[in-house]
């Protein structure tokens, strides 16, 4: 008997367009010989519930941003007794949310940037960010894929990142520049995969270089680092998967600074689009595109 199986994508973040290559790319790797499967495209609050096809006993989340990977629909999933991929809702609105995540991790004692927030222009603290230095990273605090984020270099330029951030967040954070590299890590059932460096042509991880295939395109490659550095971003990556009660899979961001790993951000449902970080990593491991779905399916039901 096949399982049903439902790969909810889209919704009404700003990362839709993601969300639904990642979805898409799910959708062509499920077995068909193993499962019955329903591509379910989110428009409206609602369809996660509308839609929903009768029968289904598992949910395949593909969504990115604001409901979606911030626990309102893993909550609703549970209240309609249906398993899905990934991490639960209060772990998902937890890493959703960067001042929270951020909080938590200062004080477990894992190395996260100096930051403020601001929730209106009038908020801005101008006297932390000359504390912290430019430049600094300005950013929607619950926003994904580098929407609405900037590279500051100087007081004049703050307002207008700040309000550009506001227009799709109700928070926006500002974050201390740590001048070094950027490393992912894929933490899968509690097992920490292959180190992903990355590489970006604009100076930092922004939306073209995540997402383009040209020569803006950043350069993502699984590297081996030497045992010290090695160790100590597996021992941060085990670190937050613990703080932060994960399950099934996560995907932690980090910045190489002065010898020390840095955490960026977490991402409880990271992208899967044939660009995407995590199949690179779980190739690196010798599972493909299709094992790594399996798995991530496998590990949400234990």
């Amino acid at each position: 008997m096949k399982k049903k199986v439902a790969v909810l994508m889209g919704g009404i973040s700003t990362e839709r367009e993601v969300s639904l290559n990642s979805g898409k790319s799910v959708v062509d790797a499920l077995d068909r010989d193993k499962y019955e499967v329903y591509e379910i495209i989110l428009n409206d609050k609602m369809d996660v519930i509308n839609k929903m096809p009768k029968g289904i006993e598992f949910a395949f989340l593909m969504l990115h941003g604001k409901y979606g990977e911030d626990g309102t629909v893993q909550a609703i999933l549970e209240s309609m007794d249906i398993p899905y991929s990934g991490c639960g809702p209060l772990t998902s609105a937890m890493c959703m949310d960067k001042n929270i995540t951020k909080k938590m991790l200062r004080d477990s004692g894992i190395p996260t940037a100096d930051w403020t927030i601001a929730r209106s222009i009038e908020d801005i603290d101008y006297d932390k960010i000359e504390e912290m230095g430019y430049p600094v990273f300005i950013k929607p605090n619950s926003g994904g894929s580098s929407v609405a984020t900037f590279k500051v270099e100087c007081r004049e330029d703050v307002e207008d990142a700040v309000r550009a951030g506001l227009e799709v967040d109700d928070i926006v954070m500002i974050e201390a520049y740590l001048p070094g590299d950027e490393y992912t890590s894929f933490v899968l059932d509690g097992e920490v995969y292959p180190t992903i460096k990355i590489s970006s042509p604009t100076g930092f991880f922004d939306f073209e270089s995540k997402y383009s295939t040209g020569a803006n395109a950043a350069k993502e490659e699984v590297v081996y680092l030497e045992k010290d550095l090695q160790d100590q971003i597996n021992k941060a990556s085990k670190a937050v998967w613990d703080t932060f009660y994960c399950r099934a899979y996560v995907r932690a961001d980090f910045i190489l600074s002065n010898g020390t790993f840095y955490v960026l951000e977490l991402n409880t449902l990271p992208g899967m689009t044939p660009t995407s970080l995590i199949p690179r990593s779980a190739n690196a491991k010798g599972l493909s595109y299709s094992e790594l779905v399996d798995k991530i399916m496998e590990t949400s039901l234990k």
